[in-house]
This record gives C-alpha cells, sequence and structure tokens, in this order.
C-alpha cells in the first residue's frame, strides 16, 4: 500500500527515527502504526546487541535545578558527532527532565520513567537503532534540599558540577562549581574521604619512596664508580650508548652489576621510620590537593588562600555541605 508523507512525518514524529527507516516500517507494516512502531525499536534492539562490545567513551552529560532537587546524567555513545547531535542531547534532556520531575534517586529508577511516550530504556534502544551506535545512560547523581548552583562546563555537556551551601549564596556557589569542575576533588575535606582511597595512596606513596630511595643509593654508586648514571639507566639506553662509542661493553657489565648489588642492598637497610614519614607527608600532600576545602582557590583574588579561607572572607557562617562532579572526559 501507498505510505503518505503525513503518515511518515507523523510516525517519525512519535519515534525520532529517520524517514527512511520510518518509510521502510510503515511500508512492512502495511500502515499499521503500532506494528511499524514495534519493528522501529526490534530494529533498536538488534544494532543495540550487534554494538554492546562497543566502547561508549563520548556522550553527552547535563545538569539541571528545581527548588528542593538538582540531578546530572550522561547518556554515554561512541562517538562525538552523535553526542554533539540535536537528537541526541534532546534525548538527554528530556531523560533529564523526567527524572528531576519524578525526583528519581537512582539510575535505575531513571530507566524505568517514561519519555516522549515510551520507557526510557526503550528511547535509548531506539536512537541506538537510528544512529547505528551503542548507547548506555550512566552517571546519575542527585543532591536534595536547597541552595544548590549548578555548572555545565563550558556549555560543552561533557563535564558537571553541582554543589550545595548551607544558606543561600548564587554567586559564590557557582564559583564553588567551577571550583569542582577545575580541580576535581574527591572529598569534601580530609574526614570525608574514604578509608580505602587513603589506605591506596598510603601503599602508593610508601613504594614510590623505597624506589626513590634506592634509586638514589644505586646513582651514589655509579657515580663513584666512575659511571654516568644517564648512560646505564636502561637495557635501550645501555645498547644505544655502547653502539655510539660512549660506553665499551666491559663499562656496560661493571654498570649492571654494580646496580643489581647496590639495589639489593640498599631495598634490604631502608630505615623504616623514614619511609614511613615521607609517605605520610606526600598523603597529606594528596589531601591538600583533592580536598575541596583545602586545595587553593582558582577564582578569587590570587593570594594563594584556600577554599576554606576564600569562603570565610565571604561569609563566616557559609559552609559547603556537598558537590557532586561527572565527566566523559579522560583525566
Amino acid at each position: 500500500m501507498a505510505i503518505s508523507i503525513e503518515d511518515i512525518k507523523k510516525l517519525r514524529a512519535m519515534t525520532g527515527a529517520g524517514l527512511a527507516d520510518v518509510k521502510k516500517a510503515l511500508t512492512e507494516a502495511e500502515g499499521d502504526f503500532d506494528k511499524a512502531k514495534e519493528l522501529l525499536r526490534e530494529r533498536g534492539l538488534a544494532i543495540a546487541a550487534k554494538r554492546s562490545d562497543r566502547e561508549t567513551s563520548n556522550g553527552c552529560v547535563l545538569v539541571k535545578k528545581v527548588d528542593g532537587f538538582a540531578a546530572t546524567i550522561a547518556l554515554k555513545c561512541e562517538t562525538d558527532f552523535v553526542a554533539n547531535g540535536a537528537d541526541f542531547i534532546a534525548l538527554t534532556q528530556a531523560i533529564l527532565d523526567a527524572a528531576i520531575e519524578a525526583k528519581a534517586k537512582t539510575l535505575d529508577e531513571v530507566k524505568n520513567l517514561t519519555v516522549n511516550g515510551q520507557n526510557v530504556q526503550d528511547a535509548v534502544t531506539q536512537r541506538s537503532g537510528i544512529t547505528g551506535e551503542k548507547m548506555e545512560l550512566d552517571g546519575y547523581m542527585v543532591l536534595e534540599g536547597d541552595n544548590v548552583e549548578i555548572y555545565d562546563h563550558m556549555g560543552k555537556h561533557t563535564l558537571t558540577t553541582m554543589v550545595q551551601t548551607n544558606k543561600e549564596a548564587a554567586e559564590i556557589g557557582h564559583k564553588l562549581a567551577m571550583q569542582v569542575a577545575a580541580m576535581k576533588p574527591v572529598a569534601l575535606n580530609a574526614e570525608s574521604v574514604p578509608q580505602s582511597i587513603l589506605d591506596e595512596e598510603y601503599k602508593t606513596a610508601v613504594e614510590k619512596t623505597k624506589l626513590e630511595q634506592v634509586e638514589k643509593y644505586v646513582e651514589s654508586v655509579l657515580k663513584k664508580n666512575g659511571i654516568n648514571p644517564n648512560l646505564v639507566d636502561s637495557e635501550d639506553h645501555i645498547a644505544s650508548n655502547i653502539k655510539k662509542g660512549w660506553l665499551t661493553e666491559e663499562e656496560a657489565q661493571k654498570a649492571r652489576e654494580l646496580k643489581e648489588k647496590a639495589a639489593a642492598e640498599k631495598a634490604a637497610n631502608l630505615p623504616a621510620q623514614m619511609i614511613e614519614n615521607i609517605a605520610k607527608g606526600r598523603v597529606q600532600k594528596f589531601l591538600k590537593e583533592n580536598c575541596l576545602i583545602d586545595q587553593e582557590f582558582q577564582f578569587g583574588d590570587g593570594d594563594k588562600a584556600t577554599v576554606a579561607q576564600w569562603l570565610e572572607r565571604q561569609d563566616k557562617e557559609l559552609k559547603i555541605v556537598a558537590f557532586k562532579r561527572f565527566t566523559l572526559v579522560a583525566e
């Protein structure tokens, strides 16, 4: 049967599918709208299944607030071409609008909402079928309560932040949201850093400190024996420097033996208290750089004040209650 352009436009408006896909589905369904919609849904599922092992490293991240509730969500896809498309951004916005209206607390709740007359997860699957790319919802975060400021970094929909304060402070809150975007804190303060992160940082600091101490000792031994440490710091460099005539085979072998012996000797005699002190210092440096209130504030008067110090100057009673940050950008 002949399919009218009006029918094609109507189904396209209902589903968001491309003109060619809509026309094909209506033709196969002999003009039955419900059957045509089901065909489009099934094709979306088939394409999504085929792409299930693909990486979704691009996408759209949006943030929104209403009285007493704010949320951010990411709809991920494979390419920035699709991520920047108006239809893709519109779908992400529609899903976020539905989440905000329902005051959804979790991503599972969001997936079960209705958007554009269909289940959210079905809408994502259908869009996947239209574009031919794998898509998935991710990064849903909420802040409940008053005095929340939101920020979409440079309006590019790849990094969003939310900051909540204990009292109304829109301009200050906006700057704090920019701080969170720029400096990517892991926690509000040292007390709120998860113990798992502290343990991992301490372990890394200990290993790094031990390695540095061994390397310094090995370098000193090489220098005492008249060997330039830079010429023998790796096997690749040794081979290259022999070829250039900067090292003889005998010197290279001597350097290898000295390095092995010195490294083993130092590793067996590292001062435990010194290692612990240096490692603890590194953890403290990590906290200063990664706890929001202890970070150097980036949007003040250039006086090296911490966020906590800057806040006190603005309003002694003003405190940060919570913050959220989500990005698709590799950092």
